[in-house]
């Protein structure tokens, strides 16, 4: 859940109409787990009728508790068998060419803004070690590099859980 304002907070707590009462929580978890389900699967697996499940689908995605639905390539399977996260400490003055240039280069899948001595983490797949290299030249005079390789992943990603995220806002309003 995301509350933009104490207003909205307050609005909410007021109301007491959360987004993520116990019967949403249940739908993001079924469609975290398949989120080609049909409206009448959804329905079935959360005990409700079709309509209310797509009014409550919709008012998620309206207040933006569900940003989309993705799909997940194995990026093995496409020929970018070599992952590798990268972090960088931008020179003065690079911080916006560095998030223009990550967003323009294909084999960038994720590109995070972070805290401590670098400031973003990027997320690359290529073909092969030698195809890193490559990239990371790009990004040389903009500042320092480090990368890591990824060797597995022995706990693959997965979607948040939306109900320890109401417990956690329920504890701490915004300031």
């Amino acid at each position: 859940m995301t509350i933009r304002s104490k207003q909205e907070w307050d609005r909410r707590v007021q109301n007491d109409k959360s987004p993520l009462d116990e019967v949403n929580q249940r739908i993001l978890a079924a469609l975290s787990e398949d989120a080609r389900l049909s409206t009448s699967a959804l329905a079935r697996r959360v005990s409700m009728s079709a309509p209310a499940v797509r009014e409550r689908v919709n008012r998620l995605e309206e207040e933006g508790v569900i940003r989309g639905y993705r799909i997940d390539i194995d990026p093995a399977a496409v020929g970018l068998p070599v992952a590798a996260w990268v972090r960088i400490r931008p020179g003065p003055g690079q911080l916006p060419k560095i998030a223009d240039l990550a967003a323009r280069i294909p084999e960038i899948s994720e590109c995070h803004r972070i805290s401590g001595e670098d400031c973003f983490l990027l997320k690359i797949h290529v073909p092969a070690i030698a195809a890193l290299e490559d990239i990371l030249d790009q990004f040389l005079i903009h500042g320092q590099t480090t990368s890591s390789f990824v060797v597995s992943t022995p706990v693959p990603p997965r979607p948040v859980s939306p109900s320890r995220a109401v417990k956690d806002d329920d504890a701490h309003p915004p300031h």
